[in-house]
């Protein structure tokens, strides 16, 4: 016997039909009705009170998996970066990856481009791909043989499968805690020029286009870098590209009292570099907003700011960050929801991201001007190292569904 679960009294916000007013109502795991809607007798039903309801987040590129943290955000979906232990290029491993969240969360594996992400040897696509692989990607590396990232970009293709990539020249950046400038110089930390991330950009995009293959970016942090992506979008180039919120909210004006928190890969760059990064997502340029999920305890982060890991908890930030850019009218709430279900499903080449009818019932109940003060130390995250340590922000979570089944979300 089927199960009816009707959300009644709602704003919705969906990233293909825009904001009105209405319910969802859902049969078993799918979205079968959205609007003014008929409630069947014998349905469950939940009044939403007129808050916005929207597709549940796709977290694309999270290197650890977190269920509190991500529950918290309204997160249900997430794109697993291949940087674990063990790499993600062997199909037991990348089945396994894509087990361990159930029941409360779907995990789509990126799996490694190249053996042991060392990028030489090709892994084996095909296999992984049918193990459970959503993309292939070449993890927190970059592929420094242009023949081997040829032959990525073209057998990628075949399989119809995106490449996601990390845009840094690892022959500039290797090294560098942070870009190139008078911070760092004041700092006398180790540094590289922002064009490493341009010529990384700048190769995979000839190659792309050369191969036909399907590029994703997946942080374009430079003013340089959003052209060159400009230009091949008009090209006709099938290349999309993503940012956090630390890229676009800070510079590298952050790091001067050498708070490792805010040490993060790509480093933050200079101010008219995030200045044009706001630009490109009002523009269009960017397509997914990401979180960088990747949380490190007190041993990785207390430390001299070059010694330190890199990274970010940012998987329950993202939403109430994004809504800040909303209220800042940067991007609509629409758009908003395109950067963080929609195109980012479709990159995973997913069914997800939209109340359209017969989406999957991923959704997200939130009550966006509910005002709360980020603090890492009541993250729920594995660890709370994130750079807006301290902010006020809006925008809570208050009801997450995953395929219509409640999920818990922590207080």
């Amino acid at each position: 016997m089927s199960r009816m679960l009707a959300l009644l009294n709602a704003t919705l916000v969906c990233p293909l039909g825009g904001v009105s007013q209405g319910g969802v109502l859902v049969e078993n795991d799918r979205i079968v009705a959205t609007g003014l809607i008929d409630v069947p007798a014998g349905a469950e039903t939940i009044d939403c009170g007129g808050a916005t309801l929207a597709p549940a987040i796709v977290d694309l590129g999270v290197f650890a998996i977190d269920l509190p943290a991500f529950h918290a955000g309204g997160i249900v979906r997430v794109g697993l970066m291949p940087d674990q232990s063990p790499v993600l290029d062997d199909p037991g491993i990348v089945q396994r990856a894509a087990l361990i969240g159930r029941p409360g969360l779907w995990i789509h594996p990126i799996a490694a481009a190249t053996r042991g992400l060392a990028g030489t040897d090709l892994a084996e696509m095909a296999i992984n791909r049918d193990a459970g692989a959503r993309a292939v990607g070449t993890g927190a590396r970059w592929i420094a043989d242009s023949g081997v990232m040829r032959k990525v970009l073209a057998y990628a293709g075949d399989l119809g499968l995106s490449v996601i990539t990390h845009a840094e020249d690892g022959g500039v950046t290797a090294g560098a805690v942070a870009t190139a400038g008078e911070t760092a110089t004041r700092m006398g930390l180790p540094s590289a020029p922002s064009i490493g991330e341009a010529l990384a950009i700048a190769r995979d995009l000839m190659l792309t286009e050369e191969t036909g293959a399907t590029l994703h970016i997946r942080q374009v942090t430079t003013a340089a870098g959003f052209e060159l992506v400009r230009a091949a979008k008009r090209r006709g180039v099938r290349v999309t590209c993503g940012i956090t919120p630390a890229h676009l909210l800070l510079s590298d004006i952050a790091m001067t009292d050498f708070r490792t928190f805010a040490h993060l890969s790509p480093p933050l760059r200079s101010e008219s570099d995030r200045q044009a990064a706001v630009a490109a997502l009002a523009d269009g340029t960017i397509d997914v907003l990401c979180s960088g999920h990747d949380p490190r305890g007190p041993e990785e982060k207390r430390l001299p700011f070059a010694d330190s890991a890199s990274g970010m908890a940012g998987a329950e930030t993202l939403l109430a960050l994004g809504l800040g850019l909303v209220r800042d009218e940067t991007i609509s709430l629409q758009r908003l929801f395109a950067l963080l279900a929609a195109n980012p499903a479709k990159v995973l080449g997913v069914e997800a991201g939209s109340l359209g009818v017969g989406a999957p019932a991923d959704l997200l109940l939130l009550a966006p001007e509910a005002p709360w003060q980020i603090a890492g130390d009541r993250l729920h995250a594995k660890a709370g190292n994130t750079p807006f340590d301290g902010l006020p922000v809006q925008g809570k979570v208050l009801r997450l569904f995953k395929g219509g089944t409640a999920l818990p979300v922590p207080a």
